[in-house]
C-alpha cells in the first residue's frame, strides 16, 4: 500500500515539474522511465536550473552513463545516496527508485521552500552545505557539511509542520501534529485553503462530512482554484497510518503556492532591477578579466576562466527564478524581456570565451579538442525528416561516412591523450588537470 501510494504521488509530482520542461512531457510509469536515464536528467535540469552532460542514445552504456551523470550531480550537492546503484535504478527497481525520488523531492522541493521558512522558525542555516565547492578545502570539511545537512532534514521537516500548524491555528480546534493521521479528516487541507484563499471553503460544513468527502472536496478546489496538482487521492490518506512523504510532497505545494502569493508585481520588478544590475557587473567582470589575461598563458587564462565560472555560478542562484522563468515571451514584461535578452548576451559571451580558450589549448590537445567538438555536433544533430525513403537512406549513409571517417582517428587520439605529458620545460602545468580530465570523459 505505501509503495503504491509513493509511487502515484511521485510520479505525479514528476509530472508537475516535467510540465516545465522544453519539451513538456508526462511519465506513465516512473519504474520503467527512469531506466534511461533521461527523466532524470531532465527532472534535475528543471529543478537546478543546469545543463547536465547526457549521451543522446538509449543503448545500455549511454543509459548507464545517464544515470551515472544525474547521480554524480547529487553527489556534488552533498547529498546522501545511501545503497543507490545504477544497475537498481536500471532494473527499476521499486524501493530504490523511490528512495531516490524522494531524496530529490527533499532536497529541491521541500528543503528549498523550508529554507524560506528558517528565519520565521530559528532554524538553521543550511548556506554553508547547499554550496557546490570541489576545492580541498571543501572536501576537508565533507563530514561537518553532511552533519549540518542531517540536521537539517529534521529542522525542514519540522519548519514544514509547524507552517501548517499555523495555517490550521487559524480556524479553531484543528490541530496538526504530524504528517500521517493528522490529515486523514481533510479538515487541515482545507484549513490551509481557507488560510491561503479565504472563502473557498466552508469549514463548519466540513466538520459535519465524512473524512473522504473533505478529502476530495479539498483536493478539487486546490487543483482548480490553487492549480496545485492532485499527488493524492482520498483512499491514500482515509486510513490508519498514511504515507508521511506523500502527505509531506503535497504539503509543500500549498507552502509554494502560499510564496508565490506573497509576490507581488512590485517585488517582481525589484527581482528584476536587482537581476539587471548583477549582469550587468557580471559583463563588466568578464570584459575586464579578458584584457587583464590578454598576454597571459593558457594556463593562467584557464584558471581564471574557472575561478570567474565558480563565482558566477554560486552567485547566479540567487537570481535562478527570475532568470528562468518558464514564460513565453509575451507572457513579460519589458523589463523581464530586456533582462532575458541580457542574460542571453552574457551566456553568449561567456561560451565564445569558453571556445576561444579551447582553440588555444597547445598542441596535440587544440588537435583532439577540435576533432571531439565535430564528432558530439554530428551526434547531436537531429536527422533530417525525409518521406522518401530512398532520399533519406542516402542522407544516412553519408552520415555514416563522415562518422567513420572521424572515428578513424579515435584510437590515436585517445592514446595521445592518456599519454600527454602535462608539464612544461620549467615543470609547470600547461594544462589543467581538470580540463583533460573532461576530454578523457569526453572521449
Amino acid at each position: 500500500q505505501r509503495e503504491s501510494t509513493q509511487k502515484k504521488t511521485f510520479t505525479s509530482w514528476i509530472n508537475s515539474i516535467l510540465a516545465k520542461h522544453t519539451p513538456p512531457y508526462v511519465i506513465s510509469d516512473l519504474y520503467t522511465d527512469i531506466q534511461q536515464g533521461h527523466l532524470l536528467l531532465d527532472l534535475l535540469e528543471v529543478l537546478s536550473g543546469q545543463h547536465l552532460p547526457r549521451e543522446k542514445g538509449f543503448n545500455t552504456f549511454q543509459c548507464r552513463s545517464n544515470i551515472e551523470n544525474a547521480l554524480t550531480f547529487l553527489k556534488s550537492r552533498s547529498l546522501k545516496l545511501i545503497n543507490i546503484h545504477v544497475a537498481d535504478i536500471i532494473e527499476g527497481k521499486p524501493s530504490i527508485v523511490l528512495g531516490l525520488i524522494w531524496t530529490i523531492i527533499f532536497h529541491f522541493h521541500i528543503e528549498e521552500l523550508a529554507r524560506t521558512l528558517a528565519c520565521t522558525y530559528n532554524q538553521p542555516s543550511l548556506d554553508c552545505s547547499s554550496t557546490v565547492d570541489s576545492s580541498p578545502k571543501a572536501s576537508r570539511s565533507a563530514n561537518k557539511s553532511a552533519k549540518i545537512k542531517e540536521r537539517w532534514k529534521i529542522s525542514a521537516t519540522k519548519a514544514l509542520l509547524l507552517w501548517a500548524k499555523e495555517q490550521c491555528s487559524l480556524h479553531g480546534s484543528i490541530n496538526v501534529t504530524d504528517f500521517k493521521s493528522s490529515w486523514r479528516s481533510g479538515l487541515p487541507f482545507l484549513a490551509i485553503i481557507q488560510t491561503l484563499r479565504p472563502g473557498l471553503v466552508d469549514l463548519e460544513k466540513a466538520k459535519a462530512r465524512s473524512n473522504k468527502e473533505n478529502l476530495k472536496e479539498a483536493f478539487r478546489i486546490a487543483e482548480l482554484e490553487l492549480n496545485i496538482p492532485r499527488l493524492l487521492e482520498p483512499e491514500d490518506v482515509d486510513i490508519m497510518n498514511p504515507d508521511e512523504k506523500s502527505i509531506m510532497t503535497y504539503v509543500a505545494q500549498f507552502l509554494q503556492y502560499s510564496r508565490n502569493l506573497d509576490e507581488s508585481e512590485e517585488d517582481m520588478q525589484e527581482k528584476v532591477r536587482e537581476a539587471m544590475s548583477w549582469l550587468a557587473a557580471q559583463e563588466k567582470k568578464l570584459a575586464k578579466l579578458l584584457i587583464d589575461t590578454e598576454n597571459e598563458t593558457y594556463y593562467q587564462k584557464y584558471k581564471e576562466m574557472m575561478s570567474f565560472m565558480e563565482a558566477f555560478n554560486q552567485e547566479r542562484k540567487n537570481f535562478l527564478p527570475v532568470l528562468s522563468s518558464k514564460r513565453s515571451k509575451a507572457e513579460l514584461s519589458e523589463g523581464q524581456q530586456q533582462m532575458r535578452e541580457e542574460w542571453d548576451k552574457l551566456i553568449s559571451q561567456i561560451n565564445e570565451w569558453k571556445v576561444k580558450l579551447d582553440q588555444m589549448l597547445p598542441s596535440p590537445l587544440d588537435n583532439i579538442e577540435a576533432w571531439l567538438q565535430e564528432v558530439e555536433h554530428l551526434q547531436a544533430e537531429d536527422l533530417p525528416d525525409l518521406q522518401d525513403p530512398f532520399k533519406a537512406t542516402f542522407v544516412f549513409r553519408e552520415i555514416i561516412v563522415i562518422f567513420k571517417g572521424l572515428m578513424d582517428c579515435f584510437d590515436s587520439h585517445l592514446e595521445t591523450l592518456q599519454s600527454f605529458k602535462n608539464e612544461d620545460e620549467k615543470n609547470a602545468p600547461l594544462v589543467f588537470p581538470e580540463k583533460i580530465e573532461e576530454m578523457k570523459r569526453r572521449l
